[in-house]
Parts: structure tokens; C-alpha cells; sequence
């Protein structure tokens, strides 16, 4: 079964005003490159894009039920190295 994608209003407003593409935040949903604990019950989806001539990690916090995906914020950093965990931390 295919989960449903759902990104609550204020999320998808914020994301709209920091150019995030709905396709990008999917994308990071169902292909991350990498998953992180996030606060509560919450994960974090990584996904590297090279915008321009600039690498910027999307973080796309989320919220996981049986049956959808709950996005709660999604933005973009250039701070990769402050938020990708590599493989031996």
C-alpha cells in the first residue's frame, strides 16, 4: 500500500514561501537519502539538491501513520555537515 503524502497548511505555506517544491518534498519522502530521529515521535527525510551551483540538504520533518505521511516543516539548509550523520557517528 502506498502511503498518502499530507503537508499540514502552515507547512505548506512555509514551504511555497521558501521555494520548496511539492515534488522535492515527496521525492525526500519516498526516497530519502537519508532518515534521522527527529524531536517526539517525529524523523527528519535528507535530501541533497544542487541548486544553482550551490549543494543545500532539504529537511523535511514528518510525522508517520499507517496510512500517511504528515508533513509538519520542510526547509533548506547550506549547514550540511551540521545535520547529515555519516554512517560511523
Amino acid at each position: 500500500m502506498i502511503k498518502r503524502i499530507e503537508i499540514i497548511p502552515i507547512a505548506y505555506k512555509k514551504s511555497k514561501r521558501r521555494g520548496i517544491k511539492r515534488e522535492w518534498i515527496d521525492d525526500a519522502i519516498t526516497n530519502p537519502e537519508q532518515m534521522v530521529e527527529g524531536y517526539g515521535n517525529r524523523k527528519v527525510a535528507h535530501k541533497k539538491l544542487l541548486l544553482g551551483d550551490k549543494e543545500y540538504l532539504l529537511r523535511v520533518v514528518y510525522e508517520e501513520t499507517e496510512e500517511i505521511y504528515i508533513i509538519v516543516t520542510a526547509y533548506l539548509t547550506s549547514q550540511i555537515d551540521r545535520y547529515w550523520k555519516e554512517e560511523n557517528e
